[in-house]
Formats: C-alpha cells, structure tokens, sequence
C-alpha cells in the first residue's frame, strides 16, 4: 500500500476519564467508518486536570489506557497512536509523558516519552511548569515501520519547536511525523499552524497532528486545529475548533515525489559550521 487515510482526531479531554474514553471511542469509529487506517489521539486524550490528580492516579491511568489503545485498535482495525498519557516514574511525585503506537491486532509497534518539557510564563497570566510533575524522556524516539504503510516518528507537543528532532527522524527514513498536542490556546493562534507547516517543509514529509480544544476546568484552554499536512506544506485537513478529526490521504509516492522535486535533505552542507 503506498497511500491510505490517515485521522488526527480532536478532543476537550477533562479529568473524568471514563467520558474521555467514550468521546475518543466515539471519534475512532467515525473515522474509521470513513475509512481511516491510522488514527491518532492527541496528548492527554485520557485526562487533563490537576497535576496532584493526575500523580495519584498515573499507576492505574497507565494500565487503562494501554488497555484502552489495545481495545480499539483490535475493535476497528486500525493503527492506533495514543498521543500522551502520564506512566508512573520511579518518585511518586512525577510521571513520564508517553506516547504508544499499537497495531491492528493490538500488538505494541512503539513507544515514546516525551523529552521537551513545556515550562513557560505566558502574557495571558497562565504558567506552565511541565518539569515540577513531569520527567523528560531520555531517548530519542526510534521511527517504527508500520506494516503495510510507511515508516513514521514520534514526538509530543512542544517538541514541534525543536526541529532538530525532526531531522532527526527524517534521517532514519520517517515519512510521516507524529505530533499529538494540547497546545495551549494563547501560543496556538499565533504558532502552531506555522510550526507544523514548519516541520512538514523542511522535512518534505506528512505531518499528522491530533490536538485538543476548548476549555478544560478553570483557565487552561487549548488551540484546536487538529490537522494533517503534506510533504509540500499544505494543509490537507483542519478540524477546526469542535471534537471532531481531521481527515486525509497519505501517499508515501507523494513524499518520493516531493523529495526529487525538491532535495533539500540532500543538500544540507554544515561543514562551515
């Protein structure tokens, strides 16, 4: 197969995990009743609340959660990507943030602890500090060859402003880069539109972007815009600012494509730096 659909899906995940669950059940059907092969979850799609809460429960959220992507995976045969959610670390007052690919028949396909912690004081009056509850990933993701569809990379959220990463990736044949997002309301209009055309350009690969939106609890909101993106930097699918997904084709000829037009990989010259 050198093209299928691809779904990033769009959620308002709050801090009760059973509605969670039922409203990411609810967008993988539908998407895969359009036909989508690979579906991916945004980060935190299984809860998005108090930093105390979510410590205490990450030893059981852990296990519902494997348990969850399995499920679903095997229920609708599909590629499942579950974009975050926190594992328990050796304190119990910090949790690792993981990102997990589970095949058709549930199997495990690869896993990824988020490494770029988001600690920053916004204009809007919100601060985040990401590495007071949370323990940066200290691998670089490996690029899983998805039977039967293309070879992709993983990442998580605020990796999307270190390029780096994703050059990274494309250097160990990535086509299609993963990255499932809560980002938050007040960055997202200005940047993250921009960033992943950002990363699909200068990497000429898919970009596949599964977001949360709306109002959580209290002040913390996200952006939305769940999208999936081209090798040429057009956006193929935006799901807006409603639950929902963004819907398109991956065509892993398209990258070939897109890499002979325009070889700038093949064309990096850093032995003046």
């Amino acid at each position: 197969m050198t093209d299928f659909l691809a779904a990033a899906l769009q959620l308002t995940s709050t801090s009760n995990i059973e509605a969670n669950f039922a409203a990411a059940e609810e967008q993988i059907e539908l998407a895969a009743r359009r036909g989508a092969d690979f579906i991916g979850l945004p980060e935190n799609f299984a809860f998005i609340g108090e930093d105390k809460q979510r410590i205490k429960l990450a030893s059981s959220l852990a296990e519902k959660c494997n348990k969850f992507l399995v499920t679903m995976a095997r229920r609708y045969q599909i590629v499942l990507l579950g974009g975050g959610f926190p594992v328990p670390y050796e304190s119990s007052t910090r949790t690792l943030n993981r990102a997990e690919l589970i095949g058709r028949d549930g199997q495990l396909l690869g896993r990824y602890d988020k490494i770029h912690l988001f600690d920053v004081d916004l204009p809007d009056g919100n601060k985040y500090r990401e590495s007071e509850t949370i323990v940066s990933g200290k691998k670089l993701p490996s690029v899983i060859d998805v039977p039967g569809l293309c070879k992709v990379g993983l990442s998580i959220c605020y990796d999307v402003r270190f390029p780096e990463l994703y050059r990274y990736l494309v250097d160990q044949g990535a086509e299609l880069l993963l990255i499932p997002a809560a980002f938050t309301a007040f960055t997202g209009k200005d940047h993250w539109q921009i960033l992943l055309q950002a990363r699909a350009i200068e990497n000429t690969s898919y970009v596949l972007a599964p977001a949360q939106t709306g109002l959580h609890y209290k002040r913390r909101q996200s952006h939305g815009h769940a999208m999936v993106i081209d090798p040429w930097g057009t956006v193929l699918a935006d799901a807006g600012v409603l639950e929902g997904a963004a819907i398109a084709p991956v065509d892993t000829n398209r990258v070939k494509g897109v890499r002979d037009q325009m070889p700038s990989i093949n064309h990096r010259n850093l032995e003046l730096f």
